[in-house]
């Protein structure tokens, strides 16, 4: 790098009548060193005290988004501890997209793909991570239900009950929901947690718990969009083989009008 290079004070500065391979190579060197200052050297020329702006900016950027998006799962960590997961994400994982909104998902797949095993993480840190990201991911969802069309007085078993789109049954190992600082289980329980989260049409996000035979209906009514309410319970039954039919129709028509309350049921095709 030559002398008028070194003589400039801002970096922003420096990259002016500089050669575009010399260019390139100085972004290259700079965004290697503010992933990981610890290892790679800073570009000759540019001033410590103004690349330690850069390198905690960028990186406080990062890991207070991260902090805000996942607060249970940064809850469970010593601080040093978390910060050394967001730099291990920063380091090590390239992103799919420059969004800051897509960050979120991107700590989520680095979590799935790309992290290795480390004694601070929790067994269920994954299943809790994807739990605090959807609620970002539906708060951000751009569908309007306002313009699906459907028969809000329609009958749920004669009709075919509309589920929202913005409805996501989940099954986990662990019991997410109730993960926090003095309940950290390690082992999964016997039983998987089936929970509906959806998004209200105030844009607030609901969460409800079901038990296997409510979570197969909502799975019924999310994959098939032609059968009838009373064909949907009817259908259940025939799985679970439950010995008094009658028990799961009564219980599955006071779910489906729960759900219609809810809005998680929209109303009936038209």
């Amino acid at each position: 790098m030559n002398t008028h290079m070194k003589n400039r004070n801002g970096c922003g500065q420096m990259t002016k009548d500089v050669a575009p391979e010399a260019l390139a190579t100085l972004q290259t060197r700079f965004a290697a060193h503010i992933r990981d200052p610890q290892n790679v050297e800073a570009p000759e020329g540019i001033e410590d005290r103004r690349m330690g702006i850069y390198r905690n900016l960028f990186f406080n950027n990062i890991c207070n988004l991260l902090s805000g998006n996942f607060p249970v799962l940064k809850s469970l960590y010593r601080e040093a501890d978390w910060i050394r997961l967001c730099r291990d994400f920063y380091r090590d994982y390239r992103c799919h997209t420059p969004l800051f909104p897509e960050l979120p998902r991107e700590f989520l797949r680095y979590l799935q793909d790309h992290r290795q095993y480390h004694p601070d993480d929790p067994p269920f840190i994954l299943e809790l991570a994807h739990y605090e990201w959807v609620e970002l991911a539906l708060r951000l969802d751009e569908t309007e239900t306002g313009q699906i069309k459907v028969n809000q007085h329609g009958d749920l078993l004669s009709g075919v009950p509309v589920l929202s789109p913005l409805v996501w049954p989940l099954s986990y190992r662990y019991p997410v929901h109730r993960i926090r600082e003095d309940y950290q289980p390690q082992t999964a329980p016997k039983n998987a947690t089936h929970l509906l989260v959806w998004r209200h049409s105030d844009y607030s996000i609901k969460f409800m718990q079901l038990n296997e035979t409510s979570m197969l209906l909502v799975q019924k009514l999310k994959e098939d969009n032609t059968s009838t309410g009373l064909q949907l319970l009817n259908e259940v039954c025939s799985i679970i083989k439950h010995p008094k039919p009658g028990v799961v129709l009564d219980a599955g028509t006071a779910l489906l009008n729960e759900l219609k309350e809810k809005q998680v049921i929209l109303g009936t095709r038209p």
